[in-house]
């Protein structure tokens, strides 16, 4: 049912990132013919027909996010890692990088990365663990990436952390973002707060 969608002649062109011109151009060609046409003559698009269209358009996006800042010499390996996997499989790629929490879904590059995803702009997604997309929601974004007919290849898939370790860190992450909510990002409160909890982590591995 959702493939039989129709959608004008604006929106088939913003779908398939190319201008109404084109669609015209592709239509005299004989590429892509509108699948109705409305009492007033305008031109209607099946979702389920442009979509090969949309498919030739998409591209390999990898994905590196840390927590913070002070954490530059982590991306920059996540970066490299993906760089090298990519460039081993020929592929050309788009690199979006992120600082910010795992449990915050309004990070610009995640953002655009659900954005395009929707836009049926990916065709692969890699990252090198799969907290790194996200600390808690991940399942959700790889589910949709199946819907979308989207790979999504985690570079790691295992690692030596025990699940007290990532409970750990699950709960320093909570805390980190409860935290800087509570007395404000640059409080000395919080700044006192997250240094008990570093060393509170340190403890637990």
């Amino acid at each position: 049912m959702f493939m039989n969608k129709l959608l004008s002649i604006k929106e088939a062109s913003e779908l398939l990132n190319v201008t109404t011109s084109t669609l015209r151009r592709w239509e005299r060609e004989g590429k892509l013919i509108p699948d109705e046409r409305t009492k007033g003559n305008q031109r209607r698009y099946k979702l389920s027909s442009i979509r090969p269209e949309t498919l030739k358009n998409r591209q390999v996006v990898a994905y590196a996010r840390v927590s913070s800042s002070d954490q530059k010499e982590d991306l920059e390996r996540q970066k490299n890692l993906l760089e090298l996997y990519c460039a081993s499989n020929g592929w050309s790629f788009e690199l979006i990088s992120d600082f910010g929490s795992g449990l915050n879904y309004k990070k610009k590059g995640l953002q655009k990365l659900i954005k395009d995803i929707l836009n049926d702009k990916v065709e692969k997604l890699i990252i090198t663990h799969k907290d790194r997309l996200l600390r808690f929601g991940a399942e959700l974004i790889f589910q949709i990436c199946k819907e979308k007919e989207i790979e999504v290849i985690i570079i790691n898939k295992s690692d030596n952390f025990t699940f007290e370790d990532n409970l750990a860190q699950d709960v320093l992450e909570i805390m980190t973002v409860f935290s800087a909510k509570l007395y404000g990002s640059r409080g000395k409160k919080n700044a006192e707060l997250l240094k008990k909890l570093k060393e509170v982590e340190k403890f637990a591995k």
